[in-house]
Formats: C-alpha cells, structure tokens, sequence
C-alpha cells in the first residue's frame, strides 16, 4: 500500500506540473499590434523565438484570448502569434458581413504569414479554429509544418450531423424544456431569435461543452469582445442549430486530407457533445497518416479536462523541452 507520505508527494508534483502549464497573468505579457490587411486594422500578439506557431480560436465568433490564456506559455519555446479575425475581438468589424467567411479567414492567415516573414508555420485550432487550418494546409500545403486539430470539423456536413446529434440528445433527455422548443420552431422562430435563441441556450453545458463543468477558461481581466454573434450567424447560418448555412456548409476536407503534408495531430473528448466521437473518429479514415488521440475524460476542451495528458502530448508532439 502506498504512504500518506507518497501520497502527498505524488499529489505536489502533479499540482505544480499542471500548475506550470498555465500563467494565469500571461495576458499581461503580450501587446496588441495593428497590421492594416484588405482595408482592415487586424489585431496581433507575437511573443518569443523560434518556430512560428499561429494559434486559431473556435466559434465562429470567439476572440483570441482563450487560446492565450491556455498556451501562450510556449512563448518560451516559439515565437507564438494570436490574433483576432475580422470581426472579432479587437479587430475592426468588416464593412458587410458578407465578408465574414472561412474562406477569408483563411486568406487571413496567409496574409499575416507574408506580414511577420514567416517561411513556414505551424497551426493550432480549436473547434472552429480547426476548420480555417485545414483548408489553409490543402491550399498552402508547403506553408505548414505541424498542426493540430482539437475537437474539430473535416466538413460543413459533419457541422450539421453534430447539430442534430445534440438535438437529438436534447430531446430526449430533456423532453420539459424541449416543449418549448418545439413550441417556437413551429412558429418559425430561428435558433438565432429570440425567444428561442434563450431558451436554446438553456441547456446545460455538460451535455455539450463540458465533461467537468467546474472547470473555467483562462480569460483576462480586462474589458474585451470575447464574441462576435453577427460572425458566427454569418458563417454557420441564422437558423445554424439546426440548419447549417452561410459558407461552413459548403466546406469538406475529407478526400483531400490525405494529401495534407503537415504533421498532424488530431485530438477528440469522448464526452464532447459539439465533435462527437462518432464523427471524430472517421479522421482516421480520412487522415491515415495524422496521430489521433482519444481524451477518455473530456468533452470539448481536452486541455482543461485532462490537462496533464494533453500538455504532455501536444509538448512531445511539438518538440518542445
């Protein structure tokens, strides 16, 4: 039997190797600058040396700073780079929302690649994040040097069947509230209008975002857009909770993934209610040659909910000492 003693010791080690991974004070150690790109002041935070790696937030919608708050330690290892897409966060509002579109937030990436003078880059996504980086790695193949796909989407099609997996979820577990749902859908509500876009919204996050709902996102303290909803009705659509529209519908990576010649790594949650398993997986089929990783403990944020395992991965994977 081990001691109280081991016991203790084991519990101070793991405390400060999770400890370590996150600076809750690192937002304090970054500074905004402006590069004007396509019209548009867009803003961007680059600290460190080394290899560049581009950091892509989820959404569409979400500014930058939750990514920050979870990696931008790995300034000490590589020259990291957040930034806001158009219409998000500190980045100006674009003229139309038509211009809002994965598409442009692709070229986006290039764009900032060819302002820093950067010869090749790395790619990290969240959820949304995920969807701008493969395309940006099928399109500027030779551009990419690593990247990583967290709880993401190979298409618009697996966007939709995720939506109606959680409404399904949703309806029969909490038939009450689905009522009302159903109450308003028939009126010809949209998922973005109100009242339904509240009532929607009640759901627990458990079922959805979070396996530990305990658990919070590193984020500043200072007053900031943290998301931008005309983004995100733009790009997935006015009614997206149930019908996926705008210019996500119409990506699909599937048969070109293969061709990607990054090295990848994709990483899932078993309990993820927005990428389910039952389509994360189909990367293994659609991408042979990446490493996939299972979180079994995790929902959609692997990096809160087992934290110890991811950092150790995504470290090993990124070769960072």
């Amino acid at each position: 039997m081990i001691s109280i003693f081991k016991l203790v010791l084991l519990f101070l080690i793991i405390s400060t190797s999770l400890s370590a991974q996150v600076d809750k004070n690192i937002f304090e150690k970054f500074e905004s600058k402006f590069y004007t790109i396509n019209g548009y002041k867009i803003n961007v935070e680059v600290k460190g040396q080394g290899d560049p790696v581009f950091f892509l937030p989820g959404g569409p919608g979400n500014s930058h700073d939750y990514m920050q708050g979870s990696f931008g330690q790995y300034y000490k290892n590589n020259t990291v780079v957040f930034f806001d897409f158009l219409g998000r966060g500190k980045s100006e509002d674009a003229k139309a929302v038509s211009e809002y579109s994965v598409e442009n937030d692709v070229e986006l990436i290039e764009a900032l690649r060819k302002k820093l003078k950067f010869n090749k880059i790395s790619l990290v996504g969240h959820s949304y994040g995920t969807v701008p980086a493969q395309a940006y790695a099928i399109k500027y193949k030779d551009n990419v040097d690593k990247m990583v796909l967290i709880n993401g989407f190979h298409s618009g099609a697996m966007w939709q069947a995720n939506c109606d997996s959680y409404n399904r979820y949703a309806k029969t577990h909490f038939p009450e509230k689905w009522k009302t749902v159903d109450s308003l859908r028939a009126l010809g509500y949209l998922s973005t209008e109100e009242p339904l876009k509240s009532v929607y919204g009640d759901f627990p996050t458990k079922y959805v975002y979070y396996h530990n709902t305990t658990l919070k996102q590193n984020r500043p303290s200072y007053k900031h857009r943290s998301w931008a909803n005309d983004v995100y009705t733009t790009i997935i659509g006015k009614d997206g909770d149930f019908d996926v529209s705008g210019s996500m519908i119409n990506q699909d990576y599937r048969k070109k993934l293969k061709n990607v010649k990054a090295k990848t790594l994709i990483i899932a949650g078993r309990y993820d209610g927005v990428s389910t398993p039952e389509y994360a997986i189909q990367y293994k089929t659609f991408m042979p040659q990446a490493q996939f990783v299972m979180f079994e403990q995790s929902a959609h944020n692997p990096y809160l909910e087992e934290p110890e395992k991811f950092y150790k991965l995504f470290e090993d994977f990124m070769n960072i000492k």
